[in-house]
């Protein structure tokens, strides 16, 4: 399971900050790749002195099924407060206000014990103690398969989401967008699949949050699924500071489960993101009823404010290796026309506007970047959307 996390990297000129937090999905079978890159010894030292950086001292480990060590890591040493501007950060453990006319009793109500719509396989095993936060631990191999230290957790291309231009021969799009004055949160039920991936690649379902212009001020919160089997396509999850967990029962890197199946059982995780205005005005997310944490507003330049833009969908890395289209697939890895149980769906749609009311998205704008490879298809309130990449109609 990977979320969007605090990744503070400086892409223009001016400020941009980028945070992703991206649930992980299981690899598919695609995801049985070469991790035997041969590092020398001064990269040995490097890899060392990186996995003492990240990994954070534990007051409990607990070993998944999966192979995964999740650190329970005392909240208040969590990564987030590696961030220069989050020194002396106090943590808040719920926000100070709510949306109008949004109900969150069920949110208020629920217990440290409340058990989340999904599951994670090291829950199998145990869970963290009150007063820490999950933290999947990252190896040696995981350092292997970024090729270079420098490559772990970062983003390899920076994605340009809340326009049309981005670099067209890499990125690509089936996104549902709005865009106005002011947005202080969006809602959205994400489809949960497994979806090939090629080498080095991505397929991403998210939503999106910016303000700004790429090459000038552009700051964006970004958060979702991911099937990427480097993971060294952006800085995700803890890997870059910024982003405050307070949950204790999600770990950001493992993998979440169940997913849906083609014609089966169909799958979602339940976001909600707001700016807590009448508090510090930190943006917070829940995921599926349960306060999971913020971005602080402190690290932002512009939004700090508000957002200008909000949009939902999936993206895909296309090298078009061999003048070929890639077989990454979006979402189930089929067309949307395909409808319920077929395709991949985002649901529930709602963005919060100036007034602080929550209502559906006006006048959505459909961005396709290659529609016979990955397209969309707007009922209103909720859209279906993917693709299989290569095909016929998309060599």
């Amino acid at each position: 399971m990977a979320l969007p996390c605090g990744n503070g990297r400086r892409w223009s000129r001016a400020v941009k900050m980028t945070f992703y937090l991206i649930f992980l999905i299981p690899m598919s079978s695609a995801g049985n790749r070469n991790t035997n890159t041969i590092f020398g010894k001064k990269q040995k030292l490097e890899v060392q002195q990186q996995l003492k950086r990240l990994n954070k001292p534990a007051l409990k480990s607990i070993k998944s099924p999966d192979g995964d060590i999740i650190d329970c890591v005392d909240i208040n040493k969590q990564p987030a407060f590696d961030h220069p501007l989050l020194k002396n950060h106090t943590i808040q453990m719920r926000p100070s206000s709510y949306p109008e006319g949004f109900s969150f009793d069920e949110i208020n109500d629920v217990s440290s014990n409340f058990e989340p719509e999904f599951t994670q396989p090291w829950h199998l095993n145990g869970r963290c103690p009150e007063g820490t936060i999950p933290i999947r631990r990252t190896k040696e191999e995981d350092l292997l398969r970024a090729g270079s230290v420098e490559n772990f957790g970062r983003k390899k291309y920076h994605t340009n989401a809340h326009t049309s231009n981005n670099d067209p021969q890499i990125h690509e799009y089936a996104t549902l967008s709005e865009t106005g004055d002011k947005y202080y949160g969006l809602t959205a039920d994400m489809n949960l699949w497994n979806p090939y991936t090629m080498e080095d690649a991505f397929s991403n379902s998210q939503f999106w949050l910016a303000k700004g212009e790429y090459g000038q001020d552009l700051d964006t919160i970004e958060a979702g699924a991911m099937d990427d089997a480097y993971q060294n396509t952006g800085c995700y999850n803890l890997f870059c500071p910024g982003f405050v967990q307070v949950d204790k029962e999600i770990a950001m890197g493992a993998t979440v489960t169940p997913y849906s199946k083609y014609g089966g059982n169909q799958y979602a995780l339940k976001f909600y993101v707001w700016k807590d205005i009448y508090g510090r005005g930190d943006w917070w997310m829940n995921i599926n009823h349960r306060k999971f944490g913020y971005w602080p507003s402190s690290i932002f330049s512009i939004l700090s404010d508000s957002a200008s833009q909000v949009r939902w969908g999936g993206e895909i890395l296309n090298y078009n290796s061999g003048g070929q289209h890639t077989t990454t697939q979006m979402g189930s890895g089929h067309f949307a026309e395909e409808g319920a149980g077929k395709a991949s769906f985002f649901k529930n749609l709602n963005v919060i506007d100036g007034k602080q009311i929550e209502r559906a998205p006006r006048n959505p704008v459909i961005l396709m970047t290659k529609p016979n490879c990955y397209n969309i298809i707007d009922y209103g309130g909720f859209f279906y959307f993917g693709g299989p990449g290569r095909n016929p109609n998309c060599p």
